[in-house]
């Protein structure tokens, strides 16, 4: 009697325990569209880092004399949404065809450049109508203006020196105290 009594308590503190265990561990298999889209969703309302590789949408356009930066239109040069890619971003596009691959500058917007839509600048009209639309995968060398807000070189990832704190603009009020001051 008293074997049978340790194994029945055994096995239902032990089945109650695999209860417990089957229920607090649960295994979420997401369908591949929906983290598809989860992810765009992320990239889309976060502000790409630099070196991050990115999807976009290309067109060509050859209107136009002068950027929205101000600067006259040539080769070279990209509209983008200024909420994901901001005016004076770089970026290496070398998903298209050869002729088309290399480095842009975003230095225009358009009111029909929004989202991942990346417009590219041609001199002729009917080669940019050719162009149509095309998928591009580009990488973002610098984001913006800020020249601090580019991909570090090898050589500086290998040797980088930490930067010095900035000194403060006026005395810290501690030191005015201590030297009499005030």
């Amino acid at each position: 009697m008293i074997i049978s009594g340790r194994f029945w308590r055994r096995a239902i503190v032990t089945g109650i325990a695999a209860c417990g265990f089957v229920s607090l561990y649960q295994v979420n298999a997401l369908d591949s569209k929906y983290v598809a889209r989860l992810s765009t969703l992320h990239e889309s309302s976060a502000p790409p880092l630099p070196g991050s590789r990115l999807a976009f949408s290309a067109t060509a356009y050859c209107k136009g004399l002068v950027t929205a930066s101000g600067v006259a239109v040539q080769s070279g040069v990209a509209a983008a949404d200024p909420e994901i890619l901001p005016v004076g971003t770089v970026l290496e596009i070398d998903s298209l065809p050869n002729k088309y691959n290399g480095i842009y500058t975003v230095m225009d917007t358009g009111p029909a450049v929004q989202g991942r839509n990346l417009d590219l600048y041609m001199w002729s009209c009917n080669e940019a109508l050719q162009f149509g639309r095309r998928p591009a995968h580009l990488t973002v060398l610098r984001l913006g203006w800020n020249p601090r807000a580019t991909t570090p070189s090898l050589m500086d990832r290998l040797f980088k020196r930490p930067e010095p704190q900035p000194l403060p603009a006026r005395p810290l009020p501690q030191a005015i105290q201590r030297s009499g001051g005030l």
